[in-house]
């Protein structure tokens, strides 16, 4: 394999991910980050740096060309229409690009379901920081799984 694209690389790391039974935390920590940047970076959403790169490529049993495709900078595109407020766009920034790691991390951790909006609460904290304070937000919902019928 001489090119591989990060649609290719994304495919393989899913491949190699399911066939070896690990889960995203377990990669995350092989590799030595956080689970929802890793999942990101692997469905193309981040560019990995190329020792993170190295890492999962030597982990999972890539190809070597694979290293290349990871640690480009990625296209985030997601079809929707986005508003021009930029506080309310960085959340749709935010789940446009880390909306498909949150959605793997709950299936992984709970089952087949969603997070509750309904059953659901939220908090945003400034928390002093010596960079420029920042926000934090926390979501808890209630877990609903999907029924079979």
């Amino acid at each position: 394999m001489d090119f591989v694209t990060k649609e290719d690389a994304t495919a393989m790391i899913l491949s190699a991910k399911r066939q070896a039974g690990l889960t995203w935390e377990g990669i995350a920590e092989k590799i030595d980050m956080s689970p929802v940047w890793t999942h990101s970076a692997a469905m193309g959403m981040n560019a990995f740096p190329r020792d993170k790169a190295e890492a999962i490529v030597a982990c999972l049993g890539l190809p070597q060309e694979t290293v290349s495709a990871l640690t480009e900078s990625p296209t985030k595109i997601w079809e929707q229409t986005v508003p021009t407020d930029p506080c309310i766009y960085r959340f749709y920034e935010i789940v446009g690009v880390y909306g498909p790691t949150l959605k793997a991390l709950i299936h992984e951790k709970f089952g087949d379901g969603i997070m509750s909006a309904i059953d659901f609460d939220m908090s945003v904290t400034r928390v002093p920081n010596e960079k420029g304070d920042r926000v934090k937000v926390e979501m808890s919902g209630k877990y609903l799984s999907y029924n079979a019928w």
